[in-house]
């Protein structure tokens, strides 16, 4: 029998139709499995278990039929002790039942690590070394020596601290520096378009102190001021100004690109984790 015939024949159509109502049935069967095994369209909303204590916090979950782990703890002051500090979904987040939600617990008692020494390091090194060590880079005070930015001494809380005294992780280290034998200046940095961390470290880095920043309406949640940027500094950048070194520098900040200055900022669109979002690159007036 020729090939022709065969596929024509009654007997090859009759298995054909077979096969292909066995393939259908089972595809159908994969799908409704499918359907019933991810859960599809049962989200839920995952609450605020922030400043919740683990007890209450479990309570929720079973009832909503998430797992509750503890991942981590940490020491602040702004939920209280033993409660809630971070929780991984964040709330709002809609997910599935018996989704894995990471929480991280407010400590009772503080971290505590050891002071490193910072005396005679440069600015940049010793604001390095105190990050690395745990702790945040404080205030800069200059003195009259014959060392240009080179730390003299190294305080907390008014107080001389030496290497290895041991203090609470996070707690802000000051530093005194060699202001060389001259009054000696530095330049204004240019601060406007950029998130307040990397400002922190352009100040510090120019011999300069951050004093008071202020959010603008615009700082709604703890997102907001995560990602909010410089639109307005004082003393404002001059390519030909100076100032004292140890001075402060006071910053606004938002997230309403409008505010920023048309002249001297460009707005570049990127894609983010949860989308595209507007990012602020300053340049000086002249380059654009």
């Amino acid at each position: 029998m020729s090939l022709k015939k065969f596929i024509l024949s009654r007997l090859f159509v009759r298995h054909f139709a077979l096969a292909a109502a066995i393939f259908t049935a089972f595809m159908l069967v994969l799908l409704v499995w499918l359907n019933i095994y991810t859960r599809h369209g049962q989200a839920r909303v995952v609450p605020d278990f922030v400043g919740k204590t683990p007890d209450e916090a479990v309570e929720m979950s079973q009832k909503l039929r998430f797992r509750f782990f503890v991942t981590d703890s940490v020491f602040t002051g702004t939920v209280p002790k033993g409660t809630i500090a971070e929780q991984n979904p964040a709330a709002g987040h809609r997910v599935k039942k018996h989704r894995r939600i990471n929480i991280t617990i407010n400590a009772f008692n503080p971290e505590m690590a050891s002071v490193p020494n910072l005396v005679g390091l440069s600015l940049r090194q010793a604001l390095a070394t105190i990050t690395t060590a745990g702790f945040e880079p404080g205030k800069l005070s200059y003195t009259p020596d014959i060392s240009v930015d080179l730390v003299l001494r190294q305080m907390h809380n008014g107080v001389e601290v030496a290497q290895g005294e041991t203090i609470q992780k996070g707690s802000v280290i000051d530093l005194v520096l060699g202001s060389g034998l001259s009054s000696r200046r530095t330049r204004i940095p240019s601060l406007v378009g950029i998130p307040l961390d990397r400002a922190r470290s352009i100040i510090l880095g120019s011999s300069l102190n951050l004093g008071t920043f202020v959010y603008d309406n615009t700082i709604l949640t703890a997102l907001d001021s995560a990602t909010a940027f410089v639109y307005k500094q004082n003393p404002e950048f001059n390519e030909e100004a100076t100032l004292q070194v140890g001075s402060i520098v006071y910053l606004w900040l938002t997230v309403d690109s409008l505010k920023l200055p048309v002249d001297s900022t460009l707005l570049m669109t990127i894609d983010t984790v949860g989308g595209a979002g507007i990012v602020p690159l300053t340049m000086p007036p002249d380059s654009i």
